[in-house]
């Protein structure tokens, strides 16, 4: 029996990186995949997972937007009748030291990252029964990274909105929890500058960048019901980084 057949999974950010291998993996474990994204290329993701035989559909969402995510919500029931499965990774970073951040720069990270996580939730929950699991996108850069102020702050909120969503449904056996990444080989990874990336691999005492898979394995755990007694955590998903801060 595959770990998730026949559950349906929305996955925000599945264009690409850790949302796409995310998806990717849940329709090979038996998931009736939901692909949201603002790009275009969410389409080749599911034409990728439908050519390897899984089951899948696009939704373009903007997570931002609370129209967009009602939208997205109601194409999801009309579809498949059910959201058994969501998992907040869509996000974005727009990095500057604090004296030279702009206020639209701080407001479109929370935007996205924080009020897109809030919204795809509330959505989602409103029709979500016993069993279901939510999983959100937090970040080792809640411990502190320079340059990351509006992203740090964003993903430090997630937390808290995943500790509080977590209490709030615990009684209908919801479980809320959140994955911390740390240095992720994707392409948000290669925008960072050549100094800050040897910093950062220095910094994993595993000795590796994290590969996307590794991040999409543990959705996949927290979203089985191999996590039905796991609520309001944050797993941290990064090489060691974070034992020595």
């Amino acid at each position: 029996m595959k770990r998730l057949q026949d559950k349906v999974a929305i996955i925000t950010g599945a264009a690409a990186g850790i949302g796409k291998i995310t998806a990717q993996l849940f329709a090979d474990e038996g998931a009736k995949v939901v692909c949201c994204d603002v790009s275009g290329e969410l389409d080749n993701t599911v034409a990728e997972i439908k050519n390897s035989g899984g089951e899948a559909i696009a939704v373009k969402c903007n997570v931002a937007s609370d129209e967009d995510v009602q939208n997205m919500v109601k194409t999801v029931m009309d579809a498949y009748g059910a959201i058994d499965i969501l998992i907040n990774n869509a996000g974005i970073t727009r990095d500057q030291l604090t004296p030279r951040l702009s206020e639209s720069d701080w407001d479109l990270v929370m935007d996205v990252n924080l009020k897109g996580t809030f919204l795809c939730s509330k959505h989602c929950l409103r029709k979500m029964k016993k069993g279901s699991k939510i999983v959100n996108t937090a970040s080792i850069s809640t411990l502190g990274n320079k340059g990351q102020a509006n992203y740090s702050a964003s993903k430090m909120g997630v937390i808290g909105l995943t500790r509080t969503q977590a209490l709030e449904y615990a009684a209908k056996k919801i479980c809320i929890n959140a994955i911390a990444p740390g240095a992720i080989d994707t392409p948000m990874l290669a925008e960072v500058s050549e100094e800050a990336r040897n910093a950062m691999l220095k910094a994993i005492p595993l000795g590796e960048y994290i590969q996307p898979i590794e991040i999409a394995r543990a959705h996949l755990f927290l979203a089985s019901d191999e996590a039905n007694f796991i609520t309001g955590q944050c797993l941290f998903v990064d090489g060691g980084m974070s034992v020595g801060i």
